[in-house]
């Protein structure tokens, strides 16, 4: 209770001590981290209730969200979600920007060889976030589109920004995940292993048939993304998961050295 009272008093005393505030910006703030954590559309009502706000306070803001192109309604139900639009500033910044640039074109002859698609994605907070891919180049493929966002204890992506990591840095990642104590000594040791394979060779835990294969793109400061391929086996087979495996690694090698040539 005492250690309670500390850290609440503590953050009350920080509030009181920030120089400038900005009401108005933090409660669009807030409806954005809120939507961006929600799996599901949320209403103004429900904002409100969760941020323990009034629905007259937040009204003219979500609106206000909304015309800027933040946030948009939901397809087919009540609601809000977030738009892409806070994605598109992301991958507009320098560093992401240059990373897609050298990326796709060794993306594009690696989907050509294997005849499967593959996609890069970094961390964001607890998340993993794709930030560009390539289509299979056949008549028929699966991918996974640019923007999704999965918990990054969840993902092969997930254990290859982990693993190829800092132990700082690894400190700091682990302080973000949100996660049993339990469940994250598990996705340590998932991650140990990859580093030490140097890839991730596992079935994707949400789609049948689908084998997560990803090694990461190493930069000057450990693992800038993950390059990965979702491989599906057709028929005929014109590449086997072995022979993938392969030109994924040889693949994220020569991405890796150009990363660093740019000092990313």
């Amino acid at each position: 209770m005492n250690d309670d009272y500390r850290k609440n008093n503590t953050n009350t005393e920080a509030e009181a001590e920030r120089k400038y505030k900005a009401p108005a910006l933090e409660k669009g703030l807030d409806v954005l981290e809120l939507l961006a954590s929600s799996r599901e559309p949320l209403t103004t009502s429900q904002i409100a209730v969760r941020l323990g706000r009034s629905v007259s306070e937040l009204f003219r803001m979500v609106l206000a969200l909304e015309y800027r192109g933040y946030i948009v309604p939901a397809e087919g139900r009540d609601g809000y979600t977030l738009s892409n639009k806070l994605f598109a500033l992301g991958i507009a910044r320098a560093p992401t920007k240059t990373l897609i640039e050298l990326a796709l074109p060794v993306m594009s002859v690696l989907a050509r060889e294997i005849n499967q698609s593959c996609h890069i994605a970094m961390a964001s907070g607890d998340q993993i976030v794709v930030i560009g891919r390539i289509e299979n180049p056949g008549d028929l493929g699966f991918s996974v589109r640019v923007g999704y966002r999965r918990p990054l204890i969840k993902a092969a992506s997930g254990l290859v920004l982990y693993g190829f990591q800092t132990e700082d840095t690894q400190a700091v990642m682990r302080g973000q995940l949100a996660a049993g104590e339990e469940s994250l000594a598990d996705f340590a040791a998932r991650a140990e292993a990859a580093r030490a394979q140097g890839y991730v060779r596992t079935p994707s835990d949400f789609i049948d048939g689908v084998t997560d294969l990803s090694a990461p793109l190493v930069g000057t400061r450990g693992a800038v993304a993950a390059l990965t391929i979702p491989f599906v086996r057709y028929k005929p087979e014109r590449c086997t998961v072995d022979e993938a495996v392969v030109k994924l690694c040889a693949a994220a090698a020569d991405l890796s050295g150009t990363l660093r040539q740019h000092s990313l």
